[in-house]
């Protein structure tokens, strides 16, 4: 047999060394069986497919098949050579030279074959240069030692019968010890796509009859598995150690690094999970990086941890300076799906890589603007992802990344990289004092309308947004502004509108107001209200009239809707300025109507004859009575004259006033012209019939006609008041402002004003007053005091009263009739009475403040009646029938004749009440008198009366 590679000598050099030295024999055996027991325990199919990889240096293919109880690995390139086959049996050694280091190898045939010990006690390799085999039992034979032996230190050369796979260079052929050759196939047919990615010398794998395929070019890979393809995105790096003493003779100084992203169907990145440092197989280090991280750190022996040092970390800091140029290759927002995320680390690798991973990203510039990308620490996020908010503010604000990455599924990666994310309040205050065109202002807004529909808190941040105006300025917030509609010339006045070109629904929302003549007109009123004083100080303020007049006449005000106009400055006819409302029209019928003294004065023609004269008279200047509106009234201050008065005169404060002012100055004489007046318009005709208002109010009190107030006459159709109050002069107004100004339809008493007034006029000797005016005269006097209307403290004592008999008398001659008996006794010519109500007597006597009768009068019965039942009397109980009533129980006393004496006269007398006694004479008379009283029916004492003269009625 042929010996092409020497295993001879090899197999003579391995038994002298152990002959030489016996404990380098269970050394050997030792160190083998911690290799494959140990570190390279269940990693035959990596370390076999690395082999493949170093020796093919780049598109290589690996076969894994079975044949017979064989597990068969095939690989294309370099074949088996000497080198090789010593380095096989030395367990110690690599055949790795520099040359395949800087072709991207990582060892071949070294202390990683021996993992093929964890399925086989006899591998071969056979290569188209010949073959070598290992055996666990013709070592023992060489030996003749029982037990573990080194199976890898002995080699022999081989020449298998069969023939290596067609295009293959080399195959190792294991003799499957116990291991299920499905298993195994299983086992490399799970590793296939992650191998093809970590071993830049593969480009193929077959296990069995399934293929994994390598495709494409960096950065773009794909791998295609009978399962599917998946798609990786890579970047390498490669560079050489200053220093490599601390990793022992044979390493290598050469390093490289690839960090491969996962892509889905859409080639964009899905994060990996559950990772481990590839070095470039699999090792132990887990990992916690979204990608997978493939870099020759130097490993130890078996492969599964890191070896720390500087080495290690050198390229881990090359790694971690590469991962940026892998997200280079994505869209702008697939590119934070590669940042690590906050996460405990997974091991001590993990940790170190995962900081400078960050770092890196920190400090590169991969975050995309619209010109060259910036690096997160300098790039600025908006609050939320608008494109249109990101173009208005490009030229603003530097470093402003792609809108989409302020979307809220980048905002743990970016604030993991302590990228600012820009509030709407930052936003507000980067724009605070920049010039810009209108028109960007609109665009701004308009970006950002759809903030302020959702964030509450941000509405409240653009407040003090910025807003140009169209005079220039630019104000700090929309509030008090003006949103406009109306082409209207406001240059030369001070209001706040909002330039057309910047106009956007936004500021209406954030407090702006908007519309046409009548908001310009609101925002005027601070100046309006203020003008005269302005124009006192020698401010010039035609502008402002000529703008509020302008204001006015577009938006169609009617005179009292705006009752602030009135305060607007105009020249009179003198050419100082005054308030509107103290103006009236040149040449107005209304200035005949007032008083000499007035203190209203003229509009200066020339103002009236610019201007339309509703125009001027909507502003508050005078042409008729102005009207007063306030729909809500919390106080009597509308600075109407007497208005105090009015308001306290009401049982309850008003819920709206409409009146009428300047009243207080129509001259006395002139009352039936401003009636007439009052009475053709209808907004005065309005307030004079208003319910209790004040405009009728204050006339029926002040007004004049003929030289009285209007309550101080009756309406012409009012016959119950003849001779207490004489007609209304005519004045050709409609009788309902008649009634609404005061004149009397009826006998009422509102007030002590109007008691006392009552009082003289029923003293008065030169009125001529029926006695029943007079007795109904007294008798709403004495109500109005029951009733609380009137309080006799507040009236004055009349000092002359009228008698029942219509003659007048001076009052302290006077006695109150409070009871009708006494009218016996006493001349009526002194008597004051009520009529039939005796009740109202004490009120009426407290306010003339004279004495009841039954006070002055005081007599006493005489003789003795005989007592009799009212219902044995059969006139009165057949009276009582006729009368619907019931007949009273008890009865008088009746006296043949009835004699009272008073003092010492005695006085005859139909009936008298003494004591509480009733007394009456036998006569119709005294007996109708008396039923009436005890009926309480005294009205009725002339029916009874003419009962009783009925013969068939007489007493019996």
């Amino acid at each position: 047999m042929s010996d092409p590679f020497g295993t001879g000598r090899l197999r003579e050099a391995v038994l002298a060394s152990w002959r030489d030295s016996p404990t380098r024999f269970r050394e050997d055996a030792n160190a083998e069986e911690d290799l494959f027991l140990g570190g390279y325990r269940d990693r035959v199919v990596v370390e076999l497919a690395q082999n493949a990889s170093d020796a093919a240096g780049q598109d290589g293919i690996l076969r894994v098949c079975v044949v017979g109880d064989e597990l068969r690995v095939a690989n294309t390139g370099r074949p088996l050579d000497a080198d090789g086959v010593a380095s096989l049996a030395s367990l110690r050694a690599s055949a790795k030279t520099a040359t395949t280091a800087k072709a991207g190898g990582v060892g071949r045939f070294g202390v990683g074959f021996a993992a093929v010990l964890t399925v086989s006690d006899a591998p071969r390799v056979v290569s188209r240069t010949g073959g070598v085999a290992f055996s666990a039992a013709r070592t023992h034979e060489a030996i003749g030692e029982s037990g573990r032996v080194p199976v890898l230190r002995l080699v022999w050369p081989t020449d298998d019968e069969d023939p290596l796979p067609h295009g293959f260079d080399t195959e190792v052929r294991l003799p499957l010890r116990a291991d299920e050759p499905g298993d195994l196939l299983q086992e490399f047919a799970a590793q296939a796509g992650d191998l093809l990615l970590s071993l830049d010398g593969l480009r193929r794998i077959e296990v069995g009859d399934q293929v994994w395929q390598r495709e494409g070019t960096d950065p773009w890979v794909d791998v295609h598995a009978p399962s599917g393809t998946t798609h990786w995105l890579v970047t390498k790096d490669a560079g050489e150690l200053a220093d490599v003493s601390e990793l022992g003779a044979e390493a290598r100084p050469q390093w490289t690094v690839c960090w491969a992203a996962w892509l889905d169907d859409h080639r964009h990145p899905r994060a990996l999970h559950n990772e481990v440092l590839h070095a470039p197989t699999p090792t132990d280090e887990r990992l916690s990086l979204p990608a997978r991280l493939i870099a020759t750190v130097p490993i130890e022996a078996d492969r599964r941890r890191v070896r720390p040092g500087v080495a290690t970390d050198t390229v881990l800091e090359a790694a971690a300076a590469a991962y940026p140029r892998l997200l280079d290759h994505l869209d702008a927002t697939d590119r934070t799906t590669l940042v690590p995320t906050p996460d405990f680390p997974r091991s001590e690798v993990d940790d170190k890589l995962r900081q400078e991973v960050l770092a890196a990203l920190r400090k590169a510039p991969w975050l995309p603007t619209d010109d060259e990308p910036v690096a997160p620490r300098q790039a600025t996020l908006l609050p939320v992802p608008s494109k249109e908010l990101a173009d208005a503010l490009r030229d603003t604000i530097d470093g402003l990344v792609d809108p989409e990455l302020a979307a809220p599924e980048h905002a743990q990666a970016l604030a993991a990289l302590e990228t600012r994310r820009l509030t709407v309040a930052d936003l507000v205050d980067r724009v605070t004092g920049i010039e810009r065109d209108p028109r960007w202002w609109h665009r701004l807004y308009e970006a950002l309308s759809p903030i302020a529909d959702t964030d509450p808190d941000a509405r409240e941040a653009l407040g003090a947004l910025p807003v140009p105006l169209t005079d220039g300025r630019t104000l700090p917030g929309p509030r008090g502004t003006l949103l406009v509609d109306a082409d209207l010339d406001l240059s030369e006045v001070d209001v706040n509108v909002v330039h057309p070109d910047a106009a956007h629904p936004l500021l209406e929302r954030l407090g702006a107001r908007h519309g046409g003549a009548e908001e310009l007109l609101d925002s005027l009123r601070d100046a309006v209200e203020r003008s005269v004083e302005d124009a006192e100080s020698g401010m010039d303020i035609e502008p402002l009239q000529k703008a509020v007049l302008g204001l006015v006449g577009s938006a169609g005000i009617r005179p009292g809707e705006y009752p602030w106009l009135a305060a607007l400055a105009m020249r009179d006819e003198v050419g100082d300025h005054r308030r509107a409302d103290e103006l009236a029209l040149p040449g107005s019928t209304f200035l005949d109507l007032l008083a000499e003294d007035t203190p209203l004065g003229v509009l200066d023609e020339d103002t009236a004859a610019a201007w339309p004269t509703p125009v001027l008279q909507a502003v508050g200047v005078l042409d008729s009575f102005a009207v007063v509106v306030d729909e809500l009234p919390a106080d009597a201050d509308h600075e109407l004259a007497d208005e105090q008065d009015w308001w306290v005169s009401l049982p309850e404060p008003p819920t709206r006033v409409v009146a009428v002012r300047d009243l207080d100055l129509v001259a006395d004489n002139a009352w039936p012209a401003a009636l007439r007046l009052l009475a053709a318009d209808p907004a005065t005709w309005q307030a004079l019939h208003q319910p209790g208002g004040y405009t009728g109010w204050w006339i029926a009190h002040h007004g004049r006609l003929a030289g009285e107030a209007p309550r101080a006459w009756r309406m012409p159709d009012a016959a119950e008041l003849a001779g207490l109050y004489d007609p209304v002069p005519p004045i050709d107004v409609d009788l309902s402002v008649l009634r609404a100004i005061g004149v009397r339809q009826s006998l009422h008493i509102d007030d002590a004003d109007d008691a006392e007034e009552l009082l003289d006029r029923l003293g008065d000797s030169d009125r001529t007053i029926p006695p029943g005016a007079a007795l109904r005269g007294y008798a709403a006097l004495a109500a109005a005091v029951r009733d609380g209307t009137v309080s006799p403290t507040d009236v004055r004592p009349p000092a002359a009263v009228r008698a029942l008999t219509g003659e007048v008398l001076p009052a302290a001659e006077a006695i109150v009739l409070n009871a009708p008996w006494v009218l016996g006794v006493v001349e009526q010519e002194r008597v004051v009475g009520v009529g039939d109500d005796f009740d109202l007597t004490e009120p009426l006597a407290e306010l003339l403040d004279l004495p009841l009768a039954t006070e002055v009068v005081v007599g006493t019965a005489r003789g003795t009646g005989e007592a009799t039942r009212w219902a044995d009397l059969g006139a009165v109980v057949d009276a009582c029938d006729l009368a619907g009533l019931t007949v009273p129980g008890g009865g008088p006393l009746v006296h043949h004749q009835l004699t009272v004496r008073i003092g010492l006269v005695d006085h005859e007398v139909p009936w008298w009440v003494d004591g509480g006694v009733l007394h009456c004479e036998d006569s119709t008379a005294g007996l109708a008198r008396a039923l009436a009283w005890a009926t309480d029916r005294w009205a009725d004492r002339h029916t009874f009366a003419a009962l009783f003269d009925d013969p068939e009625n007489l007493l019996r």
